[in-house]
């Protein structure tokens, strides 16, 4: 008769605790709901996720996915609307990845909501930073996390050397696509660092074995090195200019001041020119091209 007691209430327990569960999430839901209707305020009463992991029973990634699911229809209802806050946004994300860190998508795209300024979303860059990172440490191997880390840092705070350092850290995790050490070194190259810039692309160049890859490599490496050659004719050109009090017209100007030996030409072949306005570029007719910038990053600075 006691076994067949403990059984029963060890059965009524099992059973019960789903139902509890919802009663938690319900509960939760109903009580914001009135928070928010009685004082036209975002509120959440349950915000700590330590407290709401224990309340889970074990449930954390059944109660993940619900206040995933919570957020996702939190942003999509206020994106676009003028004078509706984000105030509930951080702490739904923080609760769903403490109780599932290991839910990819809510580290991605909670940090996309995060980041969107004016009426598309409350622009807390720093949140979106604080996420991802917080996702790579609770999964180092998640290289799609780098990806969302490296675009943030180059796009959104114009940290051009984080961002490179991401990308290259990306490179070297398993199942990695090679797009990210080219990233990192086109990212190298707009923030002035040529030589480490094709350090990287040589490396691609090296070791790929995509043919399409090894195109665009040797196309970059070439591009780097005619910026490269520019940058050093137009620090002889600042000297010619300096002695003469005007720009030089030809590279033959160089050569006759003793500034130039030779006639300098690009990877492939093409001599270079002066423009109008006294800078080396690429003769028109050479197929090389050097790297062009992105758009500028939002806020960008250096």
């Amino acid at each position: 008769m006691k076994v067949a007691s403990q059984q029963k209430t060890l059965w009524a327990a099992l059973v019960g605790i789903p139902f509890l569960l919802a009663a938690v999430v319900v509960t939760q839901m109903r009580i914001d709901a009135r928070a928010q209707a009685a004082q036209g305020t975002d509120e959440l009463v349950l915000t700590s996720p330590s407290t709401i992991q224990k309340l889970s029973l074990g449930y954390d990634g059944l109660l993940a996915d619900i206040y995933w699911t919570r957020a996702v229809q939190y942003y999509g209802a206020r994106a676009g609307i003028a004078g509706k806050n984000f105030n509930l946004l951080w702490p739904l994300l923080d609760i769903t990845t403490t109780l599932d860190p290991k839910l990819i998508v809510a580290y991605r795209f909670g940090a996309i909501f995060l980041g969107q300024p004016g009426t598309a979303g409350p622009g807390r860059v720093d949140l979106a930073v604080r996420l991802i990172e917080r996702g790579i440490a609770q999964n180092p191997d998640a290289w799609p996390l780098y990806s969302d880390l490296g675009f943030i840092q180059y796009w959104q705070l114009g940290n051009y050397g984080a961002a490179s350092a991401t990308y290259l850290k990306a490179s070297e995790l398993p199942n990695a696509p090679v797009f990210f050490k080219m990233m990192a070194a086109r990212i190298e190259a707009l923030g002035g660092s040529l030589e480490t810039s094709r350090m990287l692309w040589s490396q691609i160049y090296e070791t790929t074995t995509s043919t399409d890859i090894r195109k665009r490599a040797l196309t970059m490496l070439e591009g780097l090195k005619a910026q490269q050659d520019e940058e050093q004719l137009n620090a002889l050109a600042e000297q010619y200019r300096g002695r003469f009090g005007r720009a030089p017209g030809s590279m033959a100007d160089l050569q006759g001041a003793g500034l130039l030996r030779g006639t300098p030409v690009d990877p492939q072949g093409y001599p270079y020119v002066f423009g109008a306005d006294g800078r080396a570029q690429l003769n028109p007719s050479s197929p090389v091209t050097i790297p062009a910038a992105p758009p500028a990053p939002r806020g960008a600075h250096k």
